[in-house]
């Protein structure tokens, strides 16, 4: 059993008392219920920061502001080819993903892809239609401390060019055989591959877990 196999237990454990105690936090009333649904969740943030060697206060300000009961967030991944090529971006950490992000208030998946494409990639896209949905800690790693549901979305580019931003350094497209060193937690080979897949079939039946 590797690092990461034998942390990811603990950062299940983590995150799920999180979740019942941000979920405790915001049906209760009860002033002595609070203060444990408070406590329990102070727990999860120590035992997250005691598992990752993060500082306690940093995992508090990721892990412990929310209110409300607790959902899965909701990112996209755009999947554009040119000539049998997939779109990819270098993010500033020198690995590589396809254009996506968080999905933002007020936009549909489809138009979330198109701003993240446009983001990171400076092309204009239209979005096709839907490849996948992904849980992504069945999927990738490392392990997030909140729930994510990863959207894939293929795309067609109508034009533009990369510029560098705040968040990547350089676009290229690739073959299938020859992808460059992947940034994991947003996209791992298989799922890449998955969209290429997925291009070539117009049959394509949504993949989702």
């Amino acid at each position: 059993m590797d690092a990461q196999e034998s942390i990811a237990p603990w950062l299940k454990w983590a995150v799920e008392l999180q979740s019942l105690a941000q979920a405790g936090l915001w049906y209760s009333r009860d002033v002595y219920d609070r203060e444990r649904f408070e406590r329990v969740r102070e727990i999860s943030a120590e035992m997250m920061a005691h598992q990752t060697d993060l500082p306690v206060e940093k995992v508090r300000g990721l892990f412990c502001d929310e209110s409300g009961y607790q959902t899965p967030k909701l990112e996209t991944r755009a999947a554009i080819f040119r000539e049998g090529r997939i779109l990819l971006v270098r993010e500033n950490d020198g690995l590589w993903s396809l254009p996506g992000g968080w999905a933002d208030v007020g936009l549909s998946v489809g138009e979330n892809a198109v701003k993240e494409v446009r983001e990171e990639a400076g092309l204009e896209a239209r979005p096709e239609r839907i490849i996948a949905l992904l849980d992504h800690a069945k999927h990738n790693r490392p392990l997030n401390a909140h729930s994510i549901c990863k959207v894939f979305v293929l795309c067609t580019a109508l034009g533009g060019q990369f510029e560098p931003n705040i968040e990547t350094t350089a676009s290229g497209w690739f073959a299938e055989d020859a992808l460059p060193p992947l940034s994991e937690g947003k996209n791992s080979a298989e799922q890449v591959k998955m969209c290429f897949a997925a291009a070539g079939d117009e049959n394509w039946r949504v993949v989702f877990d």
